[in-house]
This record gives structure tokens, C-alpha cells and sequence, in this order.
């Protein structure tokens, strides 16, 4: 039965040829003819010796090798020509072992490619909601930055920014106390407009006031929605 080898791992007369001239250390462009020929013939004949069926390409290189070499060695017949320039029996398979050495070159490169391809592993997305703190208070369709576009609002409309004619007293006020204020005003109506928690025309009072939406806010105690862009945005509370 014949069946098809691989010299030396050769993928091809051409393959076979390009490990010749590498081993003779010798450029492609200036490859004898005669040395090589007879590289590749030890080659075949080697395999031959073996009882190896050689494939046919191996043999129609071996032809072509064969009849380069005659020429060479042949007398060639003084033609008269307007220049010096000669043909070069080799030219034809030096262009095809450089083509040749190229998309080797290339092969092997994709070959290193699809071996760190291999070393990805692709995983489909997972659903990471189960590491989302689950302590949210604020819609995530709600943007913080609207609640401080409102809150901004609130100061331009009590015109904080202004000196206040009114008389100046001792009552402070804490985080604490305006957060149970809310507390009350929430169990009541439930929800409320944010700018009517605002009521008093003072810059302590107001920021306060804010800082403890926020707190609330933060430890779920209350809401913060805004159905749509633009609307007013709802205190409301979160029940017992």
C-alpha cells in the first residue's frame, strides 16, 4: 500500500530545499546549484535506500533541480546582444524559495497566535446584582445630581445669598434632631415634596436639613424619586 511521508518532518520539496540552504548558512540569492542539488539528491536517494515511497512532488523538484543544473553546467552558444545581461537558470526557483519563506515565516507566526489564543477562556457575563449593596434608598434611575440641582434651587429661591434682616438667636441645629423632624413628617403624609422640607429662611437650618436627607437617605430611612427628568423630586417614606 503506498502511502504518503513527511521527510524529516518536511512539509515540502520547497520546505526541504529552505533547510538545505540554512544548514549550508548561505543567503537564498546565492544558493549553488550544484551543492544543493546534491543535498537534495543524498536526501531522496536516503529515503529510497529505506524503501519509502517518495511523493511525487518531492521527485518533479529532484527533475527540476536536476535540469537547472544542466544548464549551468552545459556550453552555452554565443548570442550577440545589445546588453550584458545573462538569464540566470536559478532565478526562477530562487523568487519561489523567498515567496516560500515568507508565508513560512508568516504560518508560523499565526501558529504562536493561536497558541496564546488557547490561553483565553472566554466566560459568558454573569449577573453580579448578588454583590450590589443591597442598601439602597435611591431609585437607579435617580441621579444625584438632580437632587443637588434642586437643593440649589432651594438657595436661590430663600435668596441666601443675601444679608437677612432678622434677629440672630442661640438655637442651633443637628443632623439628629432635623432627621427625626423628618421622621415625624414622613410617618404623617407619607411622602412630601423635597423643597417643602426647606421651610426656614437659614442657611444652618437648610443645610442641615440636606445633610440629613442624605443620612436618611444613606441608612434607607426614606426615598428619593423623580419619575421623569425635570419633575419634582419626592421625599417619601420607606415605613416602619
Amino acid at each position: 500500500m503506498d502511502y504518503k511521508v513527511e521527510i524529516n518532518n518536511f512539509e515540502g520539496p520547497m520546505d526541504l530545499l529552505l533547510h538545505l540552504i540554512k544548514k549550508s548558512e548561505v543567503d537564498i540569492c546565492d544558493i549553488s546549484i550544484l551543492d544543493i542539488t546534491k543535498q537534495y539528491m543524498d536526501y531522496i536517494n536516503l529515503m529510497e535506500s529505506l524503501n519509502l515511497n517518495i511523493a511525487s512532488e518531492y521527485l518533479v523538484m529532484a527533475a527540476e533541480l536536476i535540469e537547472i543544473k544542466s544548464s549551468i553546467l552545459l556550453p552555452k552558444k554565443h548570442v550577440e546582444v545589445e546588453d550584458d545581461y545573462e538569464d540566470d537558470p536559478r532565478e526562477n526557483l530562487i523568487n519561489r524559495l523567498i515567496e516560500y519563506e515568507k508565508y513560512k515565516k508568516i504560518s508560523e507566526l499565526l501558529k504562536e497566535y493561536e497558541q496564546d489564543r488557547k490561553k483565553i477562556h472566554i466566560k459568558s457575563p454573569s449577573d453580579l446584582m448578588q454583590y450590589t449593596n443591597q442598601d439602597k434608598s435611591v431609585q437607579e434611575n435617580f441621579d444625584m445630581n438632580d437632587l443637588m440641582k434642586a437643593f440649589n434651587k432651594v438657595l436661590e429661591r430663600k435668596e441666601l445669598d443675601k444679608p437677612l434682616n432678622t434677629k440672630i438667636t442661640n438655637k442651633e441645629f443637628s443632623v439628629s434632631e432635623r432627621s427625626a423632624e423628618i421622621k415625624n413628617i414622613l410617618k404623617q403624609k407619607k411622602k412630601v415634596d423635597f423643597t417643602d422640607l426647606f421651610e426656614i429662611v437659614r442657611k444652618d437650618y437648610i443645610v442641615v436639613t440636606f445633610l440629613a436627607i442624605l443620612n436618611m437617605a444613606r441608612h434607607n430611612e426614606l426615598k428619593i424619586i423623580q419619575n421623569y427628568n425635570f419633575d419634582n423630586i419626592i421625599i417619601e417614606n420607606v415605613g416602619d
